[in-house]
């Protein structure tokens, strides 16, 4: 059973069940509110969606933040392009975009097993079968127009494999190709 709090909108689960750190949810929160009311910054849309929380008992339902957490971060995207375009122009930031799209896509049509760096054989990668899976449909997108998400890729998971691709490239992969598809939407 879950319950709702008065003080958020977030659902808490139950006692026995993990969910993210209501405290260290709340407190990013109000960094992010406080950033994007105000003209300074300091909180932008790559900082939201790189965001994680400790798991405790009966914490915020993960579902539920991790949504917020997408709608957070198209807003500060759009944000993000109004004042790129407004200072540099929008040909500027096409441009920009579009320098983005094609070093993506030079890298997900390498060859399947080939696309980034792997670990080695002691220790564990996202297993690359499933990483090539998902880099194909992003050549797709970019070379096609096929259709992806930004949720599609904001969820995707990969079991882990020794000797597969080394994590931290996948993750930086992803996250650039959710800021091409924020930028042309």
């Amino acid at each position: 059973m879950t319950e709702q709090s008065v003080d958020t909108p977030f659902t808490r689960e139950a006692r026995a069940r993990r969910g993210y750190d209501p405290e260290a949810v709340r407190t990013f929160l109000a960094g992010a509110r406080e950033s994007f009311q105000s003209a300074a910054g300091g909180v932008s849309s790559s900082d939201i969606r790189t965001a994680s929380f400790p798991l405790v008992r009966g914490g915020f339902s993960v579902r539920e933040v991790d949504a917020a957490l997408a709608r957070l971060e198209d807003a500060f995207a759009q944000r993000e392009r109004e004042a790129a375009i407004g200072a540099g122009g929008a040909d500027e930031w096409v441009a920009g975009a579009r320098e983005q799209a094609r070093e993506i896509l030079a890298r997900v049509t390498r060859p399947e097993g080939q696309r980034f760096d792997r670990v080695s054989r002691l220790r564990v990668g996202y297993a690359t079968v499933e990483v090539d899976m998902v880099a194909e449909r992003i050549a797709r997108y970019l070379a096609r127009g096929d259709a992806l998400t930004t949720e599609q890729l904001r969820t995707a998971a990969f079991h882990t494999a020794r000797g597969g691709y080394r994590e931290e490239q996948v993750d930086a992969l992803l996250d650039a190709t959710v800021h091409v598809i924020l930028a042309v939407r």
